[in-house]
């Protein structure tokens, strides 16, 4: 199945009222408005969302759960990597920690609706948040679910906030092996 794809990146200003967000298409966007603080991407995501709620000519209430997933894509996602946070219809599945989410939310809302932090596991259980009449949005938390994978592979889920690990040299050198030597100064 096709699912639309909206170029979004979500503020990352410190205030919690009238978060910035431009007008300027991503596509189009200069370099320092795509580097900067302000939200890219939410008016083309906000009519994709009004225009689902519309059934016909009667608009209904939407309830849009925001998701983070391994791999990008999906309404938001762009599938620039791991960890793109995805919207989903209702109800949403459990979403990797620390990938965006409230985030998301926050710079659509342009208020700080949800909590967030650097650390993993600020969100602690689901939560509604009103856009508009028509759309609600629903925050959850950050879950890993086990993979079989070596417990050194936890942080890169995001399953360990950094400060908490005894050894953080073994996941720092599983990241320097899956990134290209010319992007971190070797070679």
């Amino acid at each position: 199945a096709e699912f639309p794809t909206v170029a979004f990146k979500a503020c990352t200003q410190q205030q919690s009222r009238n978060l910035k967000q431009s007008r300027l298409p991503a596509a189009t966007a200069p370099e320092e408005v795509l580097t900067g603080g302000a939200c890219v991407g939410a008016d083309c995501l906000l009519r994709v969302l009004a225009n689902y709620s519309r059934s016909g000519e009667v608009k209904t209430t939407i309830t849009v759960g925001v998701v983070g997933e391994w791999g990008g894509g999906g309404l938001g996602g762009g599938g620039a990597g791991f960890g793109d946070p995805t919207v989903m219809f209702c109800p949403p599945p459990p979403g990797y920690p620390n990938v965006g989410k409230s985030s998301l939310i926050n710079s659509l809302k342009r208020s700080r609706a949800c909590g967030v932090g650097a650390a993993p596991g600020v969100t602690k259980c689901l939560q509604a948040v009103q856009l508009d009449r028509h759309i609600q949005l629903l925050d959850c938390p950050g879950v890993v679910m086990a993979t079989g994978a070596p417990p050194s592979a936890a942080p890169l889920r995001g399953a360990l906030a950094p400060q908490l690990l005894r050894d953080p040299l073994t996941p720092a050198a599983a990241i320097l092996r899956r990134c290209p030597p010319e992007q971190v100064g070797v070679g």
